[in-house]
């Protein structure tokens, strides 16, 4: 059968621009692994942060707020959870907050103030070096990742889509009609191709003879700590406004990464000794629990364009082709507009959100 248009990764970045164009056009997913969001979907933080991505991310993260409030039919379960989001300043930095602050100050993004009385009366967990002032976010949520991941499936398939899992993406050839795509399960046919293949985009570039971005994978660690005392569930995510950690709990245990961004490569991320040795050294001097075990670790590749916003369009030079790549660690509560928002770019259809600041021309003009 012939597509209309084939999706190449169908973790978050393919299944969103799948559930918005399957309703208006035959779409193939075509996904590398035997199970779909086996690498940075699966292993994400989960939680939705207003002020995460900084103010050019912003646009796309409160245009997804609508559909994680109210998730369409084919949505199983609520998507968010309040949470809340506690963003200290760390010792020796005392501007950092007003950083924070200040790059949003002219944004709906809403923060607290909170000195070292309240700190130390609301969470006295924290260490009195880290307890000095703080930012509180209201507007942060935990994220049901698999759940928002597998609603987004199912609605692409409700609407016709196609998903095809262990069909690792080998070659692929243009001609009039369009494209011919050789995979490890089989050979495909489609009008365009869509790039969404993550820490993988550039060399799906490369397959289809379009120029790489320079897609920047870094690795991003977390490890899951038992604590005495055990972790307090009621916590907001708690985040250095310097960005050496954040953690969060998760019933009884916290999870924590010293929000590292180390160069990789595209494959299968797996975490380092020393960075987690890092995330429990920082987690402990923050707080007053000990850590007494690390039950499980893991790390994923957040994938950025060398500006560090997401990349859509339509490559000037390789007709048919189509960048959705550049999440970053924002890709999952962006994940309904920027998935509207391709899907429209795709189509032809008139966008909702200013895609400016995101199209791929930024990089090819």
């Amino acid at each position: 059968m012939r597509y209309d248009i084939a999706i190449i990764g169908a973790g978050i970045a393919g299944a969103s621009v799948a559930c918005f164009a399957a309703p208006h056009a035959r779409v193939l997913l075509l996904e590398a692994e035997d199970v779909a969001g086996y690498h940075t979907t699966g292993r994400s933080a989960a939680f939705w942060v207003a002020s995460y991505g900084g103010p050019g991310v912003l646009p796309l993260t409160l245009a997804s707020k609508p559909f994680f409030d109210a998730p369409p039919a084919g949505f199983d379960s609520a998507l968010l959870t309040p949470r809340g989001g506690l963003h200290l300043a760390p010792p020796g930095d005392a501007h950092a907050l007003d950083r924070l602050a200040g790059d949003f100050a002219t944004t709906a993004v809403r923060f607290d103030q909170l000195d070292a009385a309240t700190l130390a009366a609301r969470y006295p967990l924290l260490r009195p070096d880290w307890a000095q002032a703080a930012l509180f976010e209201p507007d942060c949520f935990d994220i049901d990742v698999a759940a928002l991941h597998a609603g987004l499936l199912k609605c692409a398939r409700a609407a016709g889509a196609v998903l095809v899992c262990d069909a690792r993406v080998e070659a692929l050839a243009r001609d009039a009609a369009g494209w011919r795509i050789t995979t490890r399960a089989a050979d495909f046919e489609a009008a365009l191709v869509v790039n969404a293949a993550g820490a993988w985009g550039d060399s799906v570039a490369a397959l289809a003879q379009a120029r790489p971005l320079g897609l920047r994978p870094l690795r991003r660690t977390m490890a899951v700590v038992a604590t005495d005392p055990v972790a307090d569930p009621s916590l907001p995510v708690i985040l250095d406004a310097g960005g050496s950690f954040y953690f969060k709990p998760d019933g009884d245990r916290y999870w924590v990464s010293p929000h590292d961004e180390t160069h990789d490569i595209a494959r299968d991320a797996a975490p380092e000794e020393l960075d987690v040795a890092v995330a429990v050294a920082r987690f402990e001097a923050a707080v007053q629990p000990r850590v007494v075990r690390v039950e499980r670790s893991w790390a994923g590749l957040r994938s950025f364009a060398p500006d560090r916003l997401p990349v859509y369009g339509f490559d000037a030079a390789v007709p048919g082709f189509f960048w959705c790549v550049g999440q970053g660690g924002f890709g999952i509560q962006t994940a309904p507009a920027a998935g509207r928002l391709a899907a429209d770019l795709l189509l032809g259809h008139a966008p909702a959100i200013d895609p400016t600041r995101y199209l791929v021309d930024r990089f090819t003009a």
